[in-house]
């Protein structure tokens, strides 16, 4: 076990909370640059369990569980937010956890995020914390209609929040309550959701990745486009405001700021994720070191590495009901980049995996994704 702040080299092992996708990639990231990889999951074949050199099966609540993760690992890192609090102040103490878990706490709740956003000097929506249910009618009042109701905690791919279009919606979004305190955003009229992934290392070094531009189809994700379709000023913009946040938050590794694009190239920050993102997944073949890559050498200790586009890309996510029709399709798909995360289960509207397509122009990378007929019946674009 590493308690201090040294590098953490090749053939030292790295652990990582949570076995989902992101952890896989992660791990296969990592071990590319010669690492070893342990892996605390309650799912005894997860994706990341799959390509792991020490496979923990156990409650991320579990103290035991973590106890050995940290017991078999040199660094700790993870995958998801929601960490169990008494295991993350544990592990501060008996382990070396580069992150830390100040941004971690921060992004486990939309008010404490919002919160340290506007801390940071950079716009988020007009809200207004909603604590019992005589709040949201005089919060409406002020943030007027239509608004987003969001549990504070949890939720994810549109999970826990609604949208409130009329006043006679009021008493039904106002169920959220059941799971705590929720937030209330005003409805912002934007034009396009886009995305930043920054990592920051250890000594302060922060690099960014090129601008995403993301479109996402009832509330998950469905395509990110790179270059994203928007004005130079509309870039350096979103980029300046992650590298604040990154800065404010002091922060260790990767953070997704995702935003919504506004008339006149106005930006709102929507979320924030401590870990490598969906909308990041582009970069694996897209740019000189991917999401996954930049992370571990962050955790590490070791110089970022370019973040340069090396050509246009489209990522699309493949859920269940697609696993199979691109399967059927593979032998026909000339220089797609398909993965595919292991997951036993092809549930609908479950993430199974990614493709990327790199192309001369986002345009013909566009076009080639819709020719093959794999996305036709998703044709509702909603935003998140």
């Amino acid at each position: 076990m590493n308690l201090s702040n040294s590098v953490i080299l090749p053939g030292q092992t790295i652990g990582i909370i949570g076995g989902g996708q992101l952890g896989r990639m992660m791990a296969l990231a990592a071990k590319a640059q010669g690492y070893r990889i342990a892996v605390l999951d309650p799912t005894e074949d997860s994706p990341c369990g799959q390509v792991a050199d020490h496979k923990i099966v156990d409650s991320y609540a579990s103290m035991e569980g973590i106890k050995q993760l940290a017991k078999v690992s040199d660094v700790i890192t993870y995958e998801f937010e929601n960490i169990d609090a008494e295991c993350l102040e544990w592990l501060q103490t008996h382990a070396y956890v580069p992150q830390g878990s100040s941004v971690l706490e921060i992004t486990q709740d939309r008010v404490s995020e919002k919160q340290a956003i506007q801390q940071a000097g950079v716009k988020v929506a007009p809200f207004e914390v909603i604590e019992k249910s005589g709040d949201l009618e005089k919060a409406l009042v002020t943030i007027g209609i239509p608004a987003v109701l969001k549990t504070a905690r949890g939720g994810y791919d549109g999970k826990g929040q609604f949208v409130i279009r009329s006043s006679y919606e009021v008493q039904e979004a106002e169920k959220l309550l059941a799971h705590g305190r929720c937030v209330l955003e005003k409805w912002i009229p934007f034009e396009k959701e886009i995305s930043v992934i920054v990592t920051r290392g250890i000594n302060g070094e922060t690099t960014v990745f090129p601008v995403s531009e993301n479109i996402h189809i009832n509330n998950i994700l469905h395509q990110s486009i790179v270059p994203a379709r928007i004005s130079d000023r509309a870039k350096e913009a979103a980029i300046q405001k992650a590298g604040i946040i990154a800065e404010h938050l002091q922060l260790v590794g990767t953070l997704a700021v995702e935003m919504f694009l506004g008339s006149d190239d106005d930006i709102y920050i929507n979320e924030l994720a401590p870990r490598p993102h969906n909308s990041g997944h582009y970069t694996i073949e897209a740019c000189e070191t991917s999401q996954f890559e930049q992370h571990i050498r962050a955790v590490c200790g070791t110089p970022l590495g370019s973040t340069k586009l090396l050509r246009p890309a489209v990522m699309v996510n493949i859920l269940g009901e697609h696993q199979a029709p691109i399967i059927s399709a593979l032998p026909e798909l000339e220089d797609w980049k398909v993965h595919l995360y292991g997951k036993l289960e092809p549930k609908e509207k479950r993430k199974m995996g990614h493709a990327t397509l790199l192309r001369s122009s986002v345009e013909i990378a566009l076009d080639e994704i819709d020719r093959s007929g794999i996305w036709s019946l998703q044709t509702e674009k909603i935003g998140g």
